[in-house]
């Protein structure tokens, strides 16, 4: 007995030195936090922005720095979960106010506002009847939000994001664009061959444009208000409508492509953009799995086509017009056509999202953004 109690005493004390010896005072610094965004242009990838496919890119806002080959900069968290399941839901909108430093993420069931400086969330709402694609008024004050595919569009506060008035009227409201002007919204609903125009200043809608041949589904505008460039249900190509008659002009189909299935959006070519410049029109083809571009000009000549590594099913542009980014994860070089690189993230998957945008960065504070459409810049 006395044997086994001077082992088990040794063995104690040998455990004792040791732990002594590995000691290290606890460190109280602070865990290495997402790097602040400073001086520089950024694209804001808000994911899942493929349905709610997780395999695109996973949760997140996902930030990637432009002018250094579209690095990853960081992650920031987001809420926005289905509220039976618990996973993170469909991402079906992107927006920016500069005046409230905010970034505003809709999901199908909610509204959230999250600071662009520290990356917090500052408030999310639950919408009556879910979100769809959003549009935020160029002086960040209110924003256009439609219902999820309902008869109706909430004008919101961007600061509270209380409801300030309902506009009704509409089948399925769907897509939006606040002009650069600020003085109208364009209100696009998948159930409707037109597009309605508000007067933003008195919230009401005062015009349309059409009727096109087809639902309408994503479309842009010129920066002067002139003419809209939409996408519509069963067609390979793009209507032209003009704004100050509201009548449509011209029908543009693709030259050289069959139109097939396509696996989401049930629409052959569903996203469309303006360059900022206004000199190209870019259209995306989901079957062929392409982004074919035309003159911004009549007759819209069909100048190419570049190939891409899955379905698009939106596109956009940097405020200077040098990068394209269709919702595949291409980052591409609008002058040369070429495919530059894919958006990666922290764990080098491939990123895709049909809702990201610029954000201009200043002194650690965003000065400028961009739009999730390919909207036209020429004043």
């Amino acid at each position: 007995m006395k044997v086994r109690i001077s082992i088990a005493a040794a063995i104690l004390c040998i455990a004792v030195i040791i732990t002594a010896l590995s000691w290290k005072p606890v460190s109280h610094t602070p865990k290495a936090t997402a790097p602040a965004l400073l001086n520089g242009r950024y694209l804001f990838a808000a994911v899942p922005g493929v349905r709610d496919y997780l395999g695109y890119g996973g949760h997140g806002l996902v930030v990637f720095d432009i002018d250094h080959g579209h690095k990853f900069v960081k992650r920031i968290a987001l809420n926005g979960l289905h509220p039976k399941s618990g996973l993170p839901s469909n991402v079906k909108g992107i927006g920016v106010s500069i005046p409230l430093h905010s970034v505003y993420i809709t999901t199908l069931e909610g509204l959230q506002r999250v600071d662009l400086i520290t990356g917090k969330l500052i408030w999310e709402k639950a919408i009556p009847n879910g979100c769809d694609r959003l549009s935020i008024a160029p002086d960040g004050k209110t924003m256009y939000l439609p219902s999820l595919e309902s008869h109706y569009w909430n004008v919101v506060d961007c600061e509270t994001g209380n409801i300030i008035k309902r506009l009704d009227g509409f089948n399925k409201s769907h897509n939006t664009i606040y002009a650069l002007s600020g003085k109208h919204a364009y209100l696009a609903d998948i159930a409707n061959t037109v597009v309605k125009i508000a007067d933003t200043k008195t919230n009401t809608v005062t015009g349309q444009v059409g009727p096109f041949i087809n639902f309408v589904r994503p479309f842009t505008v010129n920066g002067k208000e002139t003419r809209i460039f939409v996408n519509c249900d069963d067609l390979l190509g793009f209507e032209v409508g003009d704004l100050t008659t509201g009548r449509k002009l011209q029908q543009v189909v693709v030259q050289g492509w069959d139109k097939g299935p396509v696996r989401r959006h049930a629409c052959p070519s569903h996203g469309i953009g303006l360059t900022p410049d206004e000199k190209e029109i870019w259209l995306c083809d989901g079957f062929n799995m392409r982004l074919h571009v035309f003159s911004g000009k009549e007759p819209y000549e069909q100048l190419t086509t570049i190939p891409l590594q899955d379905m698009p099913g939106w596109v956009t542009f940097t405020l200077d017009g040098k990068y394209a980014y269709p919702s595949s994860g291409e980052v591409i070089d609008v002058k040369t056509r070429k495919v530059l690189t894919r958006l990666q993230d922290e764990h080098y998957n491939y990123l895709e999202s049909e809702k990201v945008l610029e954000i201009d960065f200043k002194d650690g504070k965003p000065v400028k953004a961009g739009d999730q459409f390919g909207l036209g810049r020429v004043m």
